[in-house]
């Protein structure tokens, strides 16, 4: 691990509240290995049998969900520090129903479920910690997929994209933010056709709903 690693891992939730030199010692007792991979690779493919949960050291990846047509839908974008695989992991599901695609070159860090919720040989004094930062980390993943169903179970685009947005002014405390997608990966979020999202994107901003520039927004009092 560099330190440019280390640094990335000390944003990562999993390691929360542990001190950067206390992480190098516990990725040797996680067995934690890293991989590089190119833009556009599968890390996990539908299908696929997990034991290993990700961390992204660099790059980012798609959470994605595929129908029997090859149809693709973003469940969630990560970048440094984000997590990936651990629900799969951790229900040791037989089958992965999703895929993890990097959006970029990529490298990830990968690690045994198991070495998380077993305390290691060596009774490191941090595993506690990890177990509590894993039960965090699956409520909130819980929460978030609970906030995309809210999302895209609106009736009409316009529904969506509200709800959407709503939701991450919300969470930046204002009416003026950033969101983490472009008008492609928002419509693969949203599951809606692309044309139509900027459609209506487009009518929203002409009727003084909102304004927007690429992937910054600006809601607007009616």
């Amino acid at each position: 691990m560099t330190e440019k690693d280390i640094e990335t891992l000390k944003k990562s939730a999993l390691f929360s509240g542990i001190e950067a030199d206390k992480i190098s010692s516990m990725l040797s007792c996680l067995a934690a290995r890293s991989s590089n991979f190119d833009k556009e690779t599968y890390i996990y493919s539908p299908g696929d049998r997990v034991k290993n949960m990700g961390i992204v050291l660099a790059g980012g990846v798609y959470v994605v969900n595929e129908d029997y047509w090859g149809n693709r839908s973003i469940v969630s974008k990560l970048g440094p520090a984000d997590m990936f695989g651990e629900s799969f992991s951790c229900a040791e599901e037989e089958k992965l129903p999703i895929g993890v695609v990097t959006s970029e070159k990529s490298r990830i860090l990968f690690i045994d479920y198991r070495k998380i919720i077993t305390t290691c040989s060596s009774a490191c004094v941090f595993h506690s910690a990890l177990i509590r930062n894993m039960v965090q980390i699956l409520a909130v993943k819980n929460i978030l997929l609970m906030q995309k169903i809210e999302h895209i179970t609106k009736r009409t685009t316009r529904e969506k994209v509200l709800s959407f947005l709503s939701e991450q002014a919300a969470k930046a405390g204002s009416g003026t933010f950033d969101i983490p997608f472009n008008r492609q990966e928002l419509a693969d979020f949203l599951s809606v056709d692309r044309s139509a999202l900027s459609s209506e994107l487009g009518r929203m901003r002409d009727e003084g709903i909102l304004r927007f520039n690429k992937n910054h927004f600006e809601l607007l009092k009616q």
